[in-house]
């Protein structure tokens, strides 16, 4: 059964798919006035704002979980939802804007249909808005060992302005996943972890609850650790082939050359914007949804409209805005999770085809993170006296009509054979690149080797699908030059 985030999110594709969005010659204001009508509000509402990312841990102020939590939904009414700091900026430009994670999100524009959005980020760049996505910062003394009960990394020797991608793991202690995560070391006290706007209420009640319990067992020890959650804060991910080339020409210092900066590392940067501004020091990590090279920057609320249209201002040659269709099947065709579709709190890491996220050092049964020991017997195969796994994620080239999630996978029904269950569909499109539909899923262990000829029911008739290997598209991270 599709979850409501799932349901949603679909709706809202197809939608754009057959309509046309706005044109912006349909708004009056212009881009600097709608521009400055939000940094107006952001101001008022902030009268210093500051980059608190930049600043050392120890001047923090006390937790903002003391603030209202704003519980974020696909199912949120439209009238209670939120707007990122450039939700103006997107009307402008001809957004159509859909709900989605409790925000007003543009899921395509006009200048370029969802298809071409696609190809063009592989060709060249596109920005996305991924302001709904809930920024935090984990501080104090025992925030790596805090980190490292809620998921399985491994925090403490994690290199400083290193990323890695994560989850918080389920309390039940069945290791499954709670909600996935991109966690930055920035300081030995200091971590930026970025959650799914889908899952913010969830995440929130989750963290404030696990983080009291931590501080009653182990403030005492001088442990005690501390949330900012960033909220209002703009995040923008430009991804493509001239994604560094774009960022290169707006910062604002000399020395900072971005070929150093490989594939899950973090600097900070000042940008050039509005006629010779200067904002502040920028968290820039190299990495992103797509399978492209490119950059996310985290960017303070009043300066977020500023930065971004440094960024548009390479030209629409070069850089286009691209909105919630794009970016899926850019990320499908990455082999990329979504959460509340590919994962939930029933999957493990294991079953996802996410070993990888847990180091040599945290694979024991004893690693210290909720379902660590579930976890440690999934990993060793049933071939190899294991518990191993009996369901894991694959990817699928589909014949015919694309299939969508919850579409059932059976095996071939041949030779009068009845077909047999074999899993689900899970995100399913056709992809731009390819010119194939593409899928991804869950099937029994066994029938998951790349060549395995399966059926996909399609409105209830049989398609032809095979297992592949993902991504399926290849990735183009930046992970410095090749050997000679």
């Amino acid at each position: 059964m599709q979850s409501t985030r799932s349901t949603a999110l679909s709706r809202a594709l197809r939608t754009a798919v057959r309509s046309h969005p706005p044109t912006a010659k349909r708004h009056t204001s212009s881009v600097a006035l709608l521009s400055q009508r939000f940094q107006f509000q952001s101001q008022h509402q902030q009268h210093q704002p500051q980059n608190i990312l930049s600043r050392p841990a120890a001047s923090f102020t006390p937790s903002l979980t003391q603030q209202t939590r704003h519980a974020s939904s696909s199912t949120t009414p439209q009238t209670d939802l939120q707007k990122t700091p450039l939700y103006y900026l997107h009307l402008s430009h001809g957004g159509k804007m859909v709900p989605f994670g409790g925000f007003h999100m543009p899921v395509q524009y006009s200048s370029l249909g969802v298809a071409q959005s696609h190809l063009f980020t592989r060709s060249h760049a596109s920005l996305f808005d991924v302001s709904h996505m809930v920024q935090r910062l984990i501080l104090g003394p025992g925030a790596a060992a805090f980190l490292e009960r809620i998921t399985p990394s491994d925090c403490k020797n994690l290199e400083t302005h290193k990323s890695t991608l994560s989850a918080l793991m389920t309390l039940d202690g069945k290791g499954g996943i709670s909600d996935d995560t991109i966690i930055t070391k920035l300081a030995e006290d200091k971590f930026y972890v970025v959650t799914n706007a889908g899952c913010r209420g969830k995440d929130n009640n989750y963290i404030d609850r696990e983080m009291a319990k931590w501080n009653t067992e182990m403030g005492h020890e001088g442990l005690k650790v501390r949330e900012e959650q960033l909220d209002g804060w703009g995040l923008v991910a430009v991804q493509g082939p001239k994604a560094e080339e774009i960022l290169q020409g707006v910062l604002a210092e000399e020395g900072v050359d971005l070929k150093k900066l490989l594939f899950g590392g973090s600097l900070y940067a000042k940008v050039k914007y509005g006629g010779g501004k200067v904002s502040s020091p920028l968290l820039i990590s190299r990495g992103g949804y797509t399978g492209e090279d490119g950059f996310e920057i985290s960017i303070p609320p009043a300066e977020t409209v500023g930065v971004t249209e440094a960024f548009l201002a390479a030209g629409p040659e070069e850089i286009q805005l691209a909105g919630l269709g794009a970016r899926d099947s850019l990320r499908l065709e990455a082999g990329m999770c979504l959460y509340g579709h590919d994962l939930n709190d029933s999957i493990t890491p294991v079953e996802a085809g996410l070993s990888w996220i847990i180091p040599k050092e945290r694979r024991s049964e004893n690693a210290g993170y909720y379902g660590a020991d579930v976890i440690a017997k999934q990993l060793v195969p049933r071939s190899k006296g294991g518990v191993g796994v009996h369901r894991r994620r694959i990817g699928l080239l589909v014949e015919g009509a694309p299939a969508r999630e919850g579409a059932e996978i059976v095996s071939r029904s041949e030779d009068g054979k009845e077909a047999i269950s074999l899993g689900t569909v899970t995100s399913g499109c056709p992809s731009p690149s390819l010119g194939k539909n593409i899928a991804m899923g869950y099937i029994k262990d066994g029938f998951h080797k790349a060549g395995t000829e399966v059926d996909i029911l399609v409105r209830g008739r049989p398609r032809k699908a095979v297992v592949t290997k993902m991504p399926f598209v290849p990735t183009k991270y930046w992970k410095g030059t090749a050997p000679a």
